[in-house]
């Protein structure tokens, strides 16, 4: 039998169940991929994105070669593609580990009826989470609707039955190396997008070796690290995540693994990190059983106020958040690193949510678009999760009146001001006094550090105080009688 293997957001060769299973189950394997041209048209993923996932496919071609295999591929709609490459290719089966998106399982839908018409056997597995929704359910057989809840599940389920790691296949033996693709690899500028440094390395080899970087180092202290912007505290895996150059599964073994060695590795700091794991598990379950969520808030909670009107001071104000120009040190460095980096602290995440959202009344969809087209780890799942709990309009939110002070919050996790001045050099010379409130910073003393305000670095666009009041203040009257 002849298996093509769909690759999608799985772009390794150790513990994928789908790969797996073809190798075992058919006499020749092809490797294939599509380049869905519509969604790359429509610009949801930003350069950072659709480069660091070339990458990942670019070391997938070299481990698959190293096998005997060249990973064929296709540039179009993606129901279309998978379909004339099993019948050109002669493929007696598909396989492929399933996505969990609206328009993913959509897709897959399609293709698996189509191919099903066209004789060919299909066969999925679970990969891109370590339970699917449908595995970790309440009593009643609800999806969890509050995150601690579902945690709990999700610990028992582990101990009940915690999922193998599978190694690197056997492939099919073969008497001759795969022919490679006549056609040229595609660039990043050959799919419509502007190719941009990576500061984090792509590819399955890469992910292992952070992983291995984080237990040997900043685990031991994540609990209180990886709040702090300004050091390497954070995995910074969610990047291979998104494209699967690494498992979830392998994450949360290797974690226990490093906590069963004993040593100077806490039980806090590895469930903490662990938990990040269970969060983007919920956000995913969240997505599939509730698929709104895509297109609006889950629930309309009473208090809220209504964002700010379209028109010119909303443009004014929604711009100066995009280009990191707010006047609030923490903001503004988190946009800049955004879009110079693809990447944000998740600590600064939630305070530059927060204050497009509160501070300045913007809807939180505008500033989930915005993340998506710039990150280099864009998830909907994670994103879409993320930014409903900062806004209050999700499963298991921050509280409606809860609104981050970007002062306090500066003060709290970049005392010394080392990240805002890494991100907002008009800062670097402003005494650790004012960093993180510069427009308070006297005359004579702007001149001295070269950061005259309304100038070299802008005022603040809204005064967060009375910001903070008059969203209260329109909650209120939201839910008055």
């Amino acid at each position: 039998m002849k298996g093509l293997v769909w690759f999608r957001r799985d772009l390794r060769l150790r513990d994928n169940p789908a790969l797996s299973a073809a190798c075992q189950e058919c006499r020749e394997i092809v490797p294939f991929f599509v380049f869905d041209e519509p969604l790359l048209r429509s610009q949801v993923f930003g350069s950072a994105c659709v480069g660091f996932m070339l990458g990942c496919l670019e070391e997938l071609r070299r481990s698959l070669a190293e096998h005997g295999l060249a990973l064929a591929w296709r540039m179009g709609e993606p129901v279309e593609s998978v379909m004339q490459a099993a019948a050109d290719l002669d493929a007696n089966a598909v396989y492929w580990n399933r996505d969990y998106e609206p328009a993913a399982l959509e897709r897959d839908r399609l293709v698996q009826q189509r191919l099903a018409q066209q004789g060919h056997r299909v066969r999925t597995f679970k990969d891109h989470v370590v339970f699917e929704a449908e595995e970790v359910r309440g009593l009643t057989g609800d999806p969890f609707q509050r995150y601690s809840a579902y945690r709990d599940r999700w610990w028992v389920k582990w101990r009940a039955a915690a999922p193998p790691l599978l190694p690197v296949p056997p492939f099919p033996p073969t008497d001759r190396v795969s022919p490679s693709d006549s056609r040229a690899w595609p660039s990043t500028t050959d799919l419509g997008y502007q190719t941009v440094p990576m500061w984090i390395e792509p590819g399955e080899q890469a992910a292992h070796a952070r992983l291995q970087w984080f237990l040997r180092g900043p685990i031991h202290a994540y609990v209180t690290g990886r709040n702090l912007p300004a050091i390497d505290g954070t995995s910074k895996l969610s990047p291979h995540l998104r494209f699967g150059t690494i498992s979830a599964r392998t994450l949360v073994h290797a974690a226990l693994k490093a906590l069963s060695k004993g040593g100077r590795v806490s039980r806090a700091d590895v469930f903490t990190w662990i938990d990040e794991v269970v969060w983007r598990e919920f956000f995913q379950q969240v997505l599939t059983s509730f698929p709104r969520v895509a297109e609006g808030p889950f629930k309309q909670k009473p208090g809220l106020p209504a964002p700010r009107s379209a028109g010119p001071e909303r443009d004014r104000l929604f711009a100066a958040w995009c280009q990191g120009r707010t006047g609030y040190p923490i903001v503004d460095a988190g946009m800049r690193q955004l879009n110079q980096t693809g990447w944000m602290h998740n600590r600064v995440r939630m305070v530059v949510a927060s204050f497009l959202v509160k501070d300045l009344r913007i809807d939180w969809q505008s500033g989930e678009r915005y993340f998506m087209a710039r990150l280099v780890d864009g998830d909907l799942a994670a994103n879409n999760g993320n930014w409903q709990w900062c806004a209050s309009t999700g499963t298991d939110a921050m509280q409606g009146y809860r609104i981050f002070n970007p002062k306090i919050q500066s003060e709290k996790f970049d005392a010394d001001g080392e990240y805002l001045r890494r991100y907002v050099p008009e800062l670097n010379n402003v005494p650790t006094k004012w960093i993180h409130e510069p427009h308070l910073m006297p005359h004579e003393e702007q001149v001295l550090a070269g950061c005259r305000i309304g100038s070299e670095y802008p005022s603040p666009i809204v005064d967060h105080r009375q910001a903070r009041q008059e969203y209260l203040d329109l909650g209120q009257q939201q839910v008055k009688p």
